[in-house]
């Protein structure tokens, strides 16, 4: 498997929660169980939705900090999709360098959003990680 698909699925997931307004288990079970992936995603999947759920509104607070004004609710779905995971690998998964939850943020944002929205993206995370490594040294 590669961590990759593991990552543009887990957006895909969160975009259809944040489309739906249905943040539950019930819609991460059957979001695994219609589409067929392998254990080692099923474990990435499960083990991202098991705490990034709960710390929802500890992302989105940073989201918000960090997005120079916009309101999370004028932020494109997509693009705030790929922003919840990669503020949540940042903060809560100590096993995945800063850098690869960044560049993997890009690349799915190239792939399935606007280029202005890699650039906000880019502009956001850069904002964010530079205050985390100054309080986390």
């Amino acid at each position: 498997m590669s961590r990759k698909i593991a990552r543009e699925e887990a957006v895909k997931l969160l975009y259809q929660m944040e489309m739906n307004e249905d943040f539950s288990e019930q819609t991460k079970n059957e979001y695994l169980k219609t589409n067929n992936f392998k254990e080692d995603e099923v474990e990435y999947l499960n083990r991202v939705f098991e705490r990034l759920i709960e710390k929802l509104p500890v992302i989105d607070s940073k989201i918000e900090k960090y997005s120079e004004g916009w309101k999370i609710n004028r932020i494109a779905k997509v693009d705030l999709s790929i922003l919840r995971l990669a503020i949540f690998e940042i903060m809560y998964m100590d096993d995945i360098p800063i850098e690869v939850s960044i560049n993997e943020a890009l690349e799915i944002s190239k792939k399935y959003s606007t280029e202005e929205s890699s650039k906000f993206i880019n502009g956001l995370l850069g904002s964010f990680v530079k205050e985390w490594n100054d309080i986390n040294g």
